[in-house]
Order: structure tokens, then C-alpha cells, then sequence
């Protein structure tokens, strides 16, 4: 399993997701975290998303997860020929949402865990890749989940990791101001997380889980 999380895209380790991809080649965008924003606001964040990726050498093309409501085997198709997944941020209960009326959240997960595709996330990306979101509330309002979508509230995550992932520590993006806060109340409650500054990112691959940038 090849896992590359962090709070704002390389977080200064564009290195190490090359490095967990191979070289790069074709990479599936999902940006479905932005999908409450208005339509403007979200074409502009996607096409601020392929400029570093195609500066790395990556061939990013978006795989618009609205497309495939109920669709899953289409969507699994879409995935053919990717060997990684990029999957920026936004809100985090949105994006969850679209991945389960997709069938993406079981298809990327059961090819994430059999190592057929590489995952890099960041932020909301990130967020989901945990066992539970309990959390993210404290930074992304789960009320922009029905006007996106049309569904409830999904509160587990991907369960690709252990642990829960608090982005945006000391960051100008965490605009609720609420990023210790929320790791501090996880921590009591028991719950295993990491937070993460900007310039942070965590890397799980077949030696096992580190956090590069301090």
C-alpha cells in the first residue's frame, strides 16, 4: 500500500510522492472536495491543481466523481490506466459523500490496499483516508453535504490508515483556528491522529508509516 498525506499539497515533499508513484506518468485528479464552492471557484482551484502536478512531469486529467453516481464499474473502468490518484482538498464530508454514491470510496480503497494504485491526498484528501471523521467538523461544515449532493453525512472514513489526520496546524488555511484544538479533544478522547502543518506529509509505504518534515 502506497500512501502519500498531507495538509496542503506536496507540503515541500514533492519528491517523495515521485518517488512512491515511479515516474511520472497519468495521474487521476478528484476533486470532489470542492464541489459545494460555486462553479468559477472550482474550475480555477482545478486548474491551479495541474500546474504543479505537470510541472513534476505527471499527466494529471480530473475524474469527475458526479459522473459516476451509481455508476461504479464505470468508474472503475475510469481508473484503468492510472497508476496513482491525486485527490486535493476542500470539504472533507463532501467529498466523502461523492465517493460513497460512486462506489469509489470501496473501489479505490480495495485497489489501494492491493497495490495497484498509489493514493496522494492532501487536506480533505487526506482527511478521509482515516477510519472515522469525527473531527473534521471542528474545520468543514457537514451542512454543505446535502446541497452538494443530496445525501447524509457520512462519518467514517476510507480506513486506509490508522489514525485521524488534523491539517493546517499553524496555518493561514486553518480558518476556523481550530487545528490544536481538535488534536488536543482527540488525544483525550483516545483517539490515535496525527496533526500536520503545511509543510508537513506522511508517507505509508511497504516500510511502514513516517512523517517527513519534522
Amino acid at each position: 500500500m502506497k500512501l502519500f498525506l498531507s495538509s496542503y499539497r506536496f507540503g515541500g515533499h514533492s519528491d517523495a510522492f515521485v518517488q512512491l508513484t515511479g515516474p511520472p506518468s497519468d495521474l487521476a485528479v478528484i476533486a470532489n472536495a470542492s464541489d459545494a464552492w460555486p462553479t468559477a471557484a472550482r474550475d480555477s482551484s482545478l486548474l491551479s491543481e495541474f500546474a504543479p502536478l505537470r510541472a513534476l512531469g505527471y499527466r494529471p486529467t480530473e475524474v469527475d466523481l458526479r459522473e459516476y453516481v451509481g455508476r461504479p464499474a464505470a468508474f472503475e473502468r475510469a481508473l484503468d490506466g492510472f497508476g496513482a490518484v491525486w485527490v486535493r482538498g476542500g470539504n472533507t464530508f463532501v467529498l466523502r459523500a461523492q465517493l460513497a454514491r460512486s462506489g469509489a470510496d470501496r473501489i479505490l480503497s480495495e485497489r489501494v490496499r492491493g497495490g495497484s494504485i498509489a493514493y496522494g491526498g492532501y487536506s480533505a484528501g487526506a482527511c478521509v483516508a482515516a477510519p472515522s471523521l469525527i473531527g473534521v467538523e471542528d474545520a468543514d461544515d457537514p451542512g454543505e453535504v446535502r446541497p452538494a449532493t443530496g445525501t447524509d453525512t457520512v462519518w467514517d472514513g476510507l480506513n486506509l490508515v490508522d489514525f485521524s489526520i488534523v491539517p493546517h496546524l499553524n496555518s493561514v488555511l486553518d480558518e476556523n483556528d481550530s487545528g490544536w484544538a481538535t488534536l488536543q479533544r482527540l488525544r483525550r478522547d483516545g483517539v490515535r491522529c496525527h496533526g500536520l502543518t503545511d509543510e508537513q506529509a506522511i508517507v505509508v509505504d511497504d516500510s511502514g508509516t513516517r512523517i517527513l518534515g519534522g
